[in-house]
C-alpha cells in the first residue's frame, strides 16, 4: 500500500479496506511502520516500534471487528502491553516491561486495532508539552519549533503527521484535548468512569484521569469509544453505556442546542487575540446551524484560587505514590539522578501533602461538580477556547525548570491551560474540535465544547454536524508521511 493512499484513510476507512480485501492487513500494518520511518525524525513522537505485532485474527479478515488490521500507537503511559516496555516518559522507569495486557490494551486489540509502538510523554504525564529529558522534546508537525502538547503529545504528532489515523490517548487535565487542539485534530475526554483503567487502578489520580485516544475524525473516536467502554471486571463504579451507538450518533443531527460561550478563563486573564478571533467564528457557527449561542460566566462552586489548590493536592500527591511504586518496582531511587527538576518538585511537595490535605480536596471536587451539574441543567453546551493561546514554543514548559516548588509547577500548568481541567474535576465528557487555523502563523486552534455528565452522545452529534459544515480532514501540517 502506498503511503499516499495509506494516508488518505480514517481508522474506519482502513478497516473498510481490509474486510473488502482491497488491501491486506499486512499491507496496511507496513504502511503504519514506513510512515514512522518516514517522519518520525523531524517530529520524535514515536518511541519504538514493535515489528512483531500482528492482527488477532490474521487467518480472517472479515471478523467484524470495527477495526481489524488497522496500525495504533499508545501512549508510554496509563496502559499496559505484556512483555513491552512501560516507561512513563521517565529516567526512573527505564526497563520497566509489563506483565500483562490492561483492559484498555485487551478492549484495543478486541477491536483489532494492532499496536505497532508506543509515543512519547512527559515524565509521569504532569505537563502540557512534551520535552522529557528521557525521550527529548516532541515536536509539532505544523511547525517544528512549537510544542506538539502534552501529555498525550507523540501521539497527537504522530497522528497529525499520518503516521496512524487514531492513537491512545490519556487525560488528566487537558491530555487529550491540548494535543488534539494544537497538532490540529478531534480529542475527546471521556465521562468519569466511562472507560476501565483496571485492573491494576480504578480512579486514576482520584478520579481526574481518563483514557481514549485522538484522532483525525469524529467518527473513528466515536468507534473508539464503542469499542472500549464499559467497566471491567471487579469495576468498583462505571458509567452506563447509551442507547445505541455513540458511531451512530455522529451522523445524527443534535436538534437545536442552547449553548452558553465562555472565551475567557477563570483565572482572570484574557484569552489571546487569536484565539478569541477563532472562537467567535465557532460561536457564530453553531448560530447558523440553528443553535442559541449566549455569553455566560461559569460558577464552579469555588474560588478560582480554591480550585487550583485542590487539584495541587490531588496532581502532587497521586504522582507522589506513582513514584514511589516505580521506585519500588525498578529498585532505583526517586532522585535527581532519576526525576526531572519539576518533577521532584511536586514529588517532594507530595509527600507532605495529608490525608486531610485530600479529603479536603475531594470535597473541592464535589463541590465544583454539583456547581457544574446545574449549569447543564440550563443549558445543553458549554463553549470556551481549549487553550488561551497558540501552540507554545518549545522550551516554554518543560520540566527542567528548577525554580519552581511543587504548587508554583501546578499553577503554571494551569496558566497554560486554564479551561481543561473543568471536566477533570467534574467528571463530564469534554472534546476539542479542529475548526479553525490561525490566519497569521497557520496553527491550528481548537474549540471545546463540554455537556453534561455522560453526554458522549451528544457531543459526537454536534461534532459530526460541525465536522459535516466545516470539514478539516484535507488540512495538512508541513510534516507529512504522504508527502
Amino acid at each position: 500500500m502506498e503511503l499516499r493512499d495509506y494516508v488518505s484513510y480514517d481508522a474506519v476507512g482502513l478497516a473498510e479496506l481490509i474486510a473488502k480485501r482491497a488491501v491486506t492487513a499486512d499491507e496496511v500494518i507496513n504502511a503504519g511502520h514506513r510512515a514512522v520511518e518516514r517522519v518520525n525524525s523531524a517530529i520524535n513522537a514515536v518511541v519504538e516500534t514493535w515489528a512483531d505485532e500482528a492482527p488477532a485474527s490474521l487467518q480472517d479478515q472479515n471478523t467484524g471487528e470495527p477495526f481489524a488490521g488497522v496500525p495504533f500507537l499508545v501512549k508510554d503511559l496509563g496502559i499496559t502491553r505484556a512483555g513491552r516496555p512501560n516507561e512513563l516518559g521517565s529516567r526512573l522507569a527505564r526497563g520497566l516491561v509489563a506483565a500483562s495486557d490492561s483492559t484498555l490494551m485487551s478492549r484495543f486489540r478486541e477491536a483489532g486495532l494492532v499496536p505497532i509502538g508506543r509515543t512519547t510523554t512527559p515524565e509521569f504525564a504532569i505537563s502540557t508539552t512534551t520535552e522529557g529529558v528521557a525521550t527529548g522534546a516532541t515536536r509539532n508537525p505544523w511547525a517544528l519549533e512549537r510544542t506538539a502538547g502534552g501529555s498525550s503529545g507523540g501521539s497527537g504528532a504522530a497522528v497529525a503527521a499520518g503516521i496512524v489515523p487514531v492513537a491512545h490517548a490519556t487525560d488528566g487535565g487537558g491530555s487529550i484535548r491540548v494535543p488534539a487542539s494544537v497538532n490540529g485534530l478531534f480529542g475527546l475526554k471521556p465521562t468519569r468512569g466511562r472507560v476501565s483503567n483496571g485492573p491494576a487502578v480504578d480512579e486514576v489520580w482520584s478520579g481526574l484521569a481518563v483514557q481514549l485516544g485522538v484522532s483525525r475524525t469524529v467518527r473513528d473516536s466515536a468507534a473508539l469509544l464503542d469499542a472500549v467502554q464499559g467497566g471491567g471486571i471487579g469495576e468498583p463504579y462505571y458509567t452506563a453505556a447509551p442507547q445505541g451507538s455513540f458511531l451512530s450518533r455522529v451522523e445524527q443531527d443534535p436538534g437545536k442546542l442552547k449553548i452558553g460561550l465562555m472565551p475567557n478563563p477563570l483565572n482572570g486573564v484574557r484569552t489571546s487575540a487569536p484565539v478569541a478571533a477563532a472562537l467567535g467564528s465557532v460561536a457564530q457557527l453553531c448560530h447558523q446551524l440553528g443553535h442559541d449561542v449566549e455569553d455566560v460566566t461559569l460558577d464552579v462552586g469555588v474560588s478560582w484560587e480554591a480550585f487550583v489548590f485542590a487539584n495541587t493536592q490531588l496532581f502532587t500527591v497521586n504522582t507522589t505514590a506513582w513514584i514511589d511504586a516505580v521506585s519500588a518496582a525498578v529498585g532505583r531511587g526517586a532522585t535527581a539522578d532519576y526525576l526531572e527538576p519539576a518533577t521532584m518538585a511536586v514529588y517532594t511537595y507530595g509527600r507532605k501533602v495529608s490525608g486531610l490535605d485530600l479529603l479536603g480536596a475531594l470535597d473541592v471536587r464535589n463541590k465544583v461538580a454539583r456547581a457544574i451539574g446545574a449549569y447543564f441543567e440550563t443549558f445543553d453546551i458549554l463553549l470556551t477556547p481549549t487553550l488561551p493561546e497558540l501552540p507554545s514554543l518549545i522550551g516554554t514548559y518543560n520540566q527542567g525548570q528548577s525554580e519552581l516548588d511543587g504548587p508554583g509547577w501546578v499553577d503554571k500548568v494551569f496558566s497554560n491551560s486554564p479551561f481543561t481541567a473543568l471536566a477533570n474535576v467534574s467528571g463530564i465528557p469534554a472534546m476539542s474540535v479542529p475548526l479553525s487555523t490561525d490566519p497569521v502563523t497557520g496553527l491550528p486552534v481548537g474549540s471545546q465544547f463540554f455537556a453534561g455528565f455522560g453526554r458522549e452522545d451528544l457531543l459526537f452529534s454536534l461534532a459530526g454536524q460541525l465536522e459535516r459544515a466545516q470539514p478539516w480532514i484535507n488540512r495538512r501540517p508541513t510534516v507529512w508521511a504522504g508527502a
